[in-house]
């Protein structure tokens, strides 16, 4: 495995595929290329893709979300008999919920910017997303939410590599539109990647039953 290596080119000739990355490049029988499709389509291909799948691309931008911890000591909103989940149409926070360990040992909060409140927040320093977390989560649970030992935050949509989260997402007549154009293979190029799956798409449940059918492929053509 190879990390750090993000790929710029592939390119298809005769029996083989010329994977190039700024770090190196690669040569295989066939690739699988298991990244979101709008990410996919800001690689070089040579020859390059089809038109249907080249639109495709075009066509299915990431979510728009934000995901935030806050730890506490401990896990205080179940002492008062609440779940730690939310939602809200009050605050940029559009869901949080309870990811703290069964000993509620440290306390967890996850919250959640999403749509266009991960849109209007995504440009900010962190430091301000962060007080705007705490400042929700105070307005939900009470004072003792005011002081978390820490604040995480996954600003997705900032970030060059996934560009959005959680996934994908079709708007009206994608799916009609390019039909098979998401799975099927060019040439000796391979699609997956939970976006490709038929069932449990946008979860990781999604993303390994398609990489199981895109190995299948593979091995189907060897």
């Amino acid at each position: 495995m190879l990390l750090e290596h993000p790929i710029t080119r592939i390119e298809q000739r005769d029996r083989r595929v010329i994977v190039s990355s700024p770090n190196g490049t690669f040569n295989a029988d066939r690739v699988i290329v298991a990244i979101p499709p709008t990410l996919a389509g800001a690689i070089t291909y040579d020859p390059v893709m089809p038109a249907n799948r080249a639109q495709l691309t075009q066509r299915a931008p990431m979510g728009s979300t934000i995901k935030c911890h806050a730890v506490y000591d401990t896990s205080f909103w179940r002492e008062q008999g609440l779940s730690g989940f939310t939602f809200s149409d009050s605050t940029p926070l559009v869901v949080t919920a309870d990811v703290s360990p069964p000993s509620g040992r440290p306390g967890i909060l996850t919250a959640f910017f999403e749509g266009q409140g991960a849109r209007d927040w995504t440009e900010r320093p962190v430091a301000e997303i962060k007080r705007q977390v705490v400042e929700a989560l105070s307005s939900y649970f009470g004072s003792q939410a005011e002081n978390p030992s820490q604040v995480f935050v996954a600003n997705w949509p900032s970030e060059p590599r996934t560009r959005g989260c959680f996934a994908a997402f079709m708007p009206p007549g994608v799916w009609t539109g390019y039909q098979d154009a998401i799975r099927r293979p060019v040439g000796r190029i391979h699609w997956a990647g939970t976006e490709t799956a038929t069932r449990w798409y946008a979860y990781m449940d999604g993303a390994v039953s398609s990489g199981k059918r895109a190995a299948a492929e593979v091995l189907a053509q060897t």
